[in-house]
């Protein structure tokens, strides 16, 4: 039977003109959920990082600093926070321009307050000094067009977990996440402070130990109410395997995420200290064999799972795997992929292969203002690459209307991280 084009009523579209402009203004108006930060609500104290000098001396810069100054490490890492920030700030600021991802982001978050982006750097550390902390974050959030943040705690950083153990003031803009890379990567060396703390584990996972993490877990669920647990991996990482890991993560870890409900992320590709002469700028990227996704996703059906890869090339497989496996969730351009030329490829192919069933960035935040530009930076990347699949499919036919773009984008930073992990996050 032939089809009837009369008895079909088409959404009025946008024109293709209008594309670009609607989605830069969705874009703008929703509110983000930062899914993986390492910034922290104000009652955790010093732990969160802020400020000028915070900034400039982020990991990022300081090896891009090694590449463009004679200074050894031993003798950078030897200099107070200002000596570092002055010596980050005179080499990659004033005697050359401040072209890459990370330095133009400090750029940004300078002119984002209205400190000049040239010069020294006293009129930027008395404005910092001079911000409270409370409104200061505020004042952030909202440059930065986010609502919620999700935060990285680690119940085996003995001066987090003090704080925690007094119960401090929840921030509701603030969720937490166990970080789990001491219990699952560095286990013989912090079984003893579970053991110190009371719990019946030892080095080899004998007697009692399994069912001890698993209350260690339970006990610092109930304290925190996180949103997911968390683990950093490397590349070589691989399942099954005959591991202290593997023993952890199927037989403490993964129950644990079922009990609770809470999905784990996982965080493959990094090569721990590949220079350990830069410390935390020592850290480098390897190809991962994505075989342990498949076979995570795959053999625990009831398990949910946030994940990000390292490597740029594994992010095809990982978009093939995501078809295959709804308990999987794709999210973010981490580390070394946060550069806009790379995001670009990796949100296409995701939209191409995924459609908005994915969660496409996090800022991975260490100092707080670091959000400014890092969201800026996804608005601005995000908003033609969106535009340009709406133009296409435009042409195939198929009109787009503002409400679908809002629709689209309300679910690629907000909805899909709030099913996934089943949150109700206003």
């Amino acid at each position: 039977m032939p089809l009837n084009t009369e008895e079909l009523t088409l959404p009025v579209g946008l024109t293709a003109e209008a594309l670009l402009p609607a989605v830069e203004d969705e874009l703008r108006l929703t509110p983000f959920i930062d899914v993986h930060t390492h910034l922290f609500m104000p009652s955790l104290g010093k732990l969160g990082l802020w400020g000028i000098d915070e900034l400039i001396t982020y990991h990022y810069l300081e090896a891009e600093l090694f590449r463009a100054n004679g200074i050894t490490p031993e003798t950078y890492f030897s200099l107070s926070k200002r000596e570092q920030a002055n010596t980050i700030w005179n080499t990659l600021f004033v005697e050359n321009a401040p072209v890459s991802e990370a330095a133009r982001g400090v750029v940004a978050v300078l002119d984002a307050f209205g400190l000049p982006v040239t010069g020294d750097l006293e009129e930027a550390r008395d404005f910092f000094a001079s911000q409270q902390i409370g409104p200061h974050i505020t004042r952030v959030l909202e440059l930065a067009g986010i609502s919620d943040v999700v935060m990285t705690n680690d119940p085996l950083d003995a001066a987090e977990a003090a704080l925690w153990e007094r119960e401090p003031a929840r921030d509701p803009r603030f969720h937490p996440v166990i970080r789990l890379d001491r219990i699952l990567n560095k286990w013989s060396e912090h079984w003893s402070v579970l053991s110190a703390q009371g719990y019946a584990v030892d080095r080899d996972l004998s007697g009692r130990s399994i069912g001890e993490v698993r209350r260690f877990l339970a006990q610092w669920c109930a304290r925190m109410q996180p949103v997911y647990m968390a683990v950093s991996l490397p590349d070589t990482f691989a399942c099954p395997e005959d591991s202290v890991r593997w023993r952890l993560l199927t037989e403490a870890v993964l129950p644990a995420c079922r009990e609770f409900r809470l999905p784990l992320s996982l965080m493959i590709g990094v090569r721990y200290l590949v220079n350990p002469r830069l410390k935390l700028a020592g850290d480098g990227v390897g190809k991962a064999n994505l075989r342990a996704v498949e076979y995570l996703c795959s053999n625990y059906p009831e398990n949910r799972f946030l994940i990000s890869v390292l490597s740029r090339e594994n992010q095809h497989e990982l978009c093939v795997y995501a078809r295959k496996f709804a308990n999987l969730m794709p999210f973010g351009c981490w580390w070394f992929l946060n550069n806009p030329s790379i995001v670009e490829e990796i949100t296409r192919e995701r939209l191409e292969m995924l459609g908005a069933t994915f969660i496409p960035q996090h800022s991975d935040a260490r100092v707080l203002e670091q959000v400014i530009y890092k969201w800026r930076n996804t608005r601005r990347t995000l908003a033609p690459i969106l535009a340009s699949t709406y133009r296409v499919l435009t042409e195939d036919g198929r009109p787009v209307t503002r409400d679908e773009i809002r629709r689209d984008v309300h679910k690629l930073f907000r909805s899909n991280f709030e099913r996934f992990a089943g949150l109700d996050v206003k």
